[in-house]
């Protein structure tokens, strides 16, 4: 198959920098994903892999081969688009087979890479189909298909799910993992859908206003935020991020957060690891105290090293329960929320006060004024 590596890419539309000095380097085999927002330069990555767009610094390189002066059907690679285009006049065997007619195989070589990518993706009974005939899910196979017949080094995906429903795009999410380790194809796979990404990457790369945040696996992105940027969009809920005053009495570092309001929002930092670090770096920096959802403890009994708050919102979703409380009100307000994934079972009624505490060794803290991470 194929290694893919972008150096130093610089893309410019006028005098909008799309792609500011990107460098990736994407194993064979690896299933890859961009993930970013809505205009984060992600499509544009795609098209310059491509060939589709030139990019004005930097170079490309398929196999170790540099590709900027190779057009698009010289650098054999697939891309799946969002929106899949089938020729309406042809059958799905035909739009299948469609790409394979330019490189002059005989018709009985054509006639098994379709039905063996057919039969790979269960579409054999849509052979004989028009495109007309299809539900959204069954285009989206029929379009998956028409890439993988071609073999190529290098599938490009540009969030070839996002206009399914959910339920669709839970099934296809495992479909399209399962398809490409029996392919053993290099994709570079692009969303903007974090759980995508995170449950089909082997890593991920996130991209904001043209620049890499952070690369790495699913794992080390969630659990080791290089910055706020990164923290907020990974997790479902996001990280809580929220301002805080760190300050030590008789030895022990206090957190209070929400620090403009009225409330007393305060616990002791009891991991030594952390509290070390703190003391050693935010001392005079205004600081974001960050935890996951999960690691946020909510109880109606007391609990060691809590504090109370008013129950925001419930909503029950299942297989949990998120609550959210509030810890006060600042000048203008506005509630400062504090949210926690709770057992299913959990009840609470808006209004109400829990107590409300951390996993002591899950706590996180930002740079307020750099955004990045201080542990």
């Amino acid at each position: 198959m194929a290694t893919v590596k972008l150096e130093n890419i610089t893309k410019r539309f006028g005098d909008l920098i799309a792609l500011d000095d990107i460098t990736l380097d994407i194993q064979d085999q690896e299933f890859f994903v961009l993930l970013g927002q809505t205009g984060a330069g992600k499509t544009t990555t795609l098209r310059c892999i491509a060939g589709l767009d030139k990019p004005e610094e930097g170079t490309i390189y398929l196999d170790g081969v540099s590709v900027n002066d190779k057009t698009p059907a010289e650098r054999d690679v697939a891309f799946v688009f969002q929106s899949h285009i089938l020729y309406p006049h042809l059958s799905v065997y035909e739009n299948m087979a469609f790409p394979l007619h330019p490189r002059r195989l005989s018709a009985e070589e054509i006639d098994r890479r379709v039905r063996d990518i057919a039969q790979m993706l269960h579409i054999e009974h849509l052979l004989m189909r028009s495109p007309n005939q299809l539900s959204g899910g069954e285009t989206q196979r029929v379009g998956l298909g028409r890439a993988m017949v071609r073999r190529p080094q290098v599938f490009l995906m540009d969030e070839p799910i996002s206009n399914l429903d959910a339920k669709l795009r839970t099934e296809m999410r495992a479909e399209i993992r399962w398809r490409q380790r029996e392919l053993g194809t290099t994709t570079f796979y692009v969303t903007h859908d974090q759980i995508e990404a995170m449950s089909m990457a082997d890593r991920i790369a996130i991209l904001e206003a043209g620049s890499i945040q952070q690369l790495g696996t699913p794992s080390d992105i969630y659990n080791h935020p290089v910055n706020l940027f990164v923290a907020g969009f990974i997790g479902n809920p996001s990280m809580n991020c929220i301002r805080c005053d760190i300050s030590s009495t008789n030895g022990e570092l206090h957190l209070k957060l929400a620090n403009d309001t009225e409330n007393d929002n305060s616990v002791t930092i009891q991991d030594a690891g952390i509290a070390k670090v703190l003391n050693d770096t935010a001392s005079n920096r205004d600081t974001i105290f960050g935890a996951h959802a999960e690691d946020v403890i909510v109880s109606h009994q007391t609990i060691p090293n809590a504090f109370q708050a008013e129950v925001y919102s419930v909503e029950p979703l299942g297989a949990e329960t998120i609550v959210e409380v509030t810890l006060g009100t600042d000048a203008a307000g506005a509630h400062t929320i504090l949210k926690a994934v709770t057992a299913p079972n959990f009840e609470a009624e808006i209004g109400q006060y829990l107590y409300v505490s951390f996993v002591a060794e899950r706590m996180y803290f930002f740079d307020k004024t750099t955004g990045n991470a201080i542990l």
